[in-house]
C-alpha cells in the first residue's frame, strides 16, 4: 500500500493527489470493504450476523411511552426493552431512566469511579478516514517515539500517581509494528498495574503475543456499525475492511486478553442504531465469553486539525445521557467509560448516574506529557493531536472533583499473584 502522510498539494505528489481525488469521487476505485485483505484472519462467529440483523430491523419511531414505561418496570431489561429506551419515546422519561441507571450502577459498582490516562506513542497512519486527524492525507506533525522516549513519557505519567494506562498508535503496521507495540507494553508493566491497548486490529496470535508482553485489555472503535456509511467514511487502508474490524474483540479474547472494550463514534451515522449495535456487540460476546471483562465507551465526534468539512449528526448531551442510561439498564455489569471529549460538567454528573471510568491528565498528541504535566516544552519530540479534548483536568484535579461528589476515585484494584 502507498504510504501517504501529507494533505496539502505542496506536500503531495501529483500521483498521490490524483489517487486521493479518485478515492473521494469514484467509489469503483476503492477496495471492497467487505472482502478481507491478505494476512487478515477470518474466524467463524455468528456475533456479527446477530448484531447487524437486530440493528437493521430496528425502527426507533415505532416505540411508545407505554413501551418505555414497561421497560423501566421490568427487573431484567430485554433487547426489546433496550430498543424502547433508546427510542425518541424515551426522551420525556430521562429522569426516570437516570434514577434506574443510578440504582443499577450503585448495586454493581458501589460508589467507585476508575481513573486512567492514554499515551499516544505514534501517530503515523495508513488509513484514509475522512473524520480522523491522523488520516494519512492530513498534513500534521508525525511522530513515533523510540523506547527511551516512551519510557520517559511513562515515568512522567506514573510520577503523577496514575496506575492504569492506555497505549495508542496510529494505524500503521509499517511504522508501529506488533513487536514495537509489544516492547511498549513491557515498559508499561514497569510503571503501571493495568495496561490497555487501542491500536489497529490484529490476528489472534498477535493479540496473544501482546498479552504475553503485558497488555490486559483491548479497545476497538467500530466507528459506525452501518456498513454503507462505514464504506463512505473509510476510503483507504486496512481499516476499510469492515468485518475484520468487527471481529477484533473476539480475536483478542481468543488470544487471552482479560478484557475488551467497544464503541461507536456517535455522530457519524444514526446514533440510535450505532448505540444499539455497540451494546448488542457486548451482549452477544458476553454469552460466548462469560469470563471476560467488557466495557462500553460513548464518544461523540470532535473537531480535528485541518478539517472544516465534518458535518456530524447532532448528538446533544441529553441524547448522550439517554444512551448511557440505557446502556446501564440493559448491561448492568458492564463498565462504562466517558472520555475527555466531554465537558467536565457532563462527566461530573454522569459518574453519579451511569459511568464507572473516566480519563484524566489526557493528551491526544505524541510525546508531550512532560510539557503538559510539568510545563517543560521540547517541540522536537511532539506530534499533533488526533482530536481536540474538552476536559483537560489533571489527575489530582479529577481525583478531588470525584471525591467532592461523594464518590470514591480508584486508581487500580487488581492484584497479580
Amino acid at each position: 500500500m502507498e504510504n501517504c502522510f501529507f494533505v496539502d498539494s505542496e506536500y503531495l505528489s501529483p500521483k498521490a493527489l490524483e489517487k486521493k481525488h479518485r478515492l473521494e469521487t469514484d467509489k469503483s476505485s476503492r477496495t471492497n470493504h467487505m472482502e478481507y485483505m491478505e494476512g487478515m484472519e477470518i474466524i467463524e462467529s455468528d456475533v456479527r450476523e446477530n448484531v447487524i440483523s437486530q440493528m437493521n430491523s430496528y425502527n426507533p419511531d415505532k416505540y411508545t411511552a407505554k413501551d418505555v414505561l414497561a421497560a423501566l418496570e421490568h427487573t431484567t431489561c430485554s433487547i426489546e426493552d433496550f430498543k424502547a429506551l433508546l427510542s425518541p419515546a424515551a426522551e420525556p422519561f430521562l429522569e426516570r431512566m437516570a434514577e434506574r441507571a443510578r440504582l443499577e450502577t450503585s448495586r454493581h459498582f458501589g460508589n467507585t469511579v476508575y481513573l486512567f490516562t492514554p499515551i499516544y506513542i505514534a501517530n503515523y497512519c495508513e488509513n484514509y478516514c475522512v473524520y480522523c486527524g491522523f488520516n494519512c492525507y492530513n498534513h500534521i506533525s508525525r511522530m513515533k517515539l523510540n523506547m527511551e522516549q516512551i519510557e520517559h513519557e511513562m515515568k512522567v505519567i506514573s510520577d503523577s500517581g496514575m496506575e492504569e494506562i492506555l497505549i495508542l498508535t496510529g494505524e500503521s503496521r509499517s511504522q508501529s509494528n506488533v513487536e514495537y507495540i509489544g516492547e511498549a507494553c513491557k515498559l508499561a508493566r514497569k510503571y503501571f498495574r493495568m495496561v490497555g491497548l487501542e491500536i489497529y486490529p490484529v490476528n489472534t496470535e498477535e493479540y496473544a503475543y501482546l498479552h504475553q508482553c503485558g497488555a490486559d485489555y483491548v479497545t476497538v472503535f467500530q466507528e459506525t456499525y452501518d456498513s454503507d456509511k462505514y464504506e463512505q467514511l473509510h476510503l483507504l487502508g486496512h481499516k476499510r475492511i469492515y468485518p475484520y474490524r468487527f471481529d477484533a474483540q473476539e480475536r483478542a479474547l481468543r488470544g487471552g486478553m482479560r478484557g475488551v472494550a467497544f464503541s461507536a463514534l456517535l455522530g457519524l451515522s444514526d446514533f440510535r442504531k450505532d448505540a444499539l449495535a455497540s451494546a448488542l456487540h457486548v451482549y452477544y460476546l458476553q454469552r460466548k465469553y462469560p469470563h471476560a471483562e467488557m466495557s462500553l465507551s460513548c464518544p461523540r465526534l470532535r473537531p480535528i486539525i485541518n478539517n472544516d468539512k465534518i458535518n456530524p449528526n447532532d448528538v446533544r448531551e441529553s441524547k448522550l445521557c439517554q444512551i448511557l442510561c440505557a446502556y446501564r439498564i440493559f448491561l448492568p455489569f458492564v463498565g462504562i467509560t466517558v472520555s475527555s471529549r466531554e465537558s467536565a460538567e457532563f462527566r461530573n454528573g454522569i459518574v453519579k448516574i451511569a459511568a464507572t471510568k473516566v480519563s484524566a491528565g489526557v493528551s491526544t498528541g505524541v510525546g508531550d506529557h512532560e510539557s503538559k504535566y510539568t510545563g517543560k516544552n521540547d517541540n522536537s519530540v511532539q506530534g499533533d493531536e488526533q482530536f481536540e479534548i474538552d476536559d483537560s483536568r489533571s489527575l489530582d484535579k479529577m481525583y478531588k472533583d470525584i471525591a467532592d461528589e461523594g464518590l470514591q476515585p480508584v486508581l487500580n484494584d487488581y492484584l497479580y499473584v
